[in-house]
């Protein structure tokens, strides 16, 4: 229940707040790859929890982009 309270968050956001947001997951991302590297990895979790967070938000946006490109032409 909580993944589909999620993905309604995403699909409400805006396009700003959708590209902040992937902004941020990808800096924390880096760092997760970073701490990953250099064994420091407390919550080895958040990387696929991120990974796919970034996979969703992308796929919004491609969403949007092909629905307003048809809404054009």
């Amino acid at each position: 229940m909580a993944k589909n309270d999620k993905k309604a968050d995403l699909k409400v956001a805006t396009d700003d707040q959708l590209q902040q947001q992937l902004s941020d997951l990808k800096r924390e991302q880096f760092n997760l790859r970073f701490q990953a590297a250099t064994n420091q990895l407390e919550k080895p979790s958040r990387v696929k929890v991120v990974r796919r967070t970034i996979a969703r938000i992308k796929t919004l946006q491609s969403q949007r982009a092909r629905t307003a490109e048809a809404a054009q032409g």
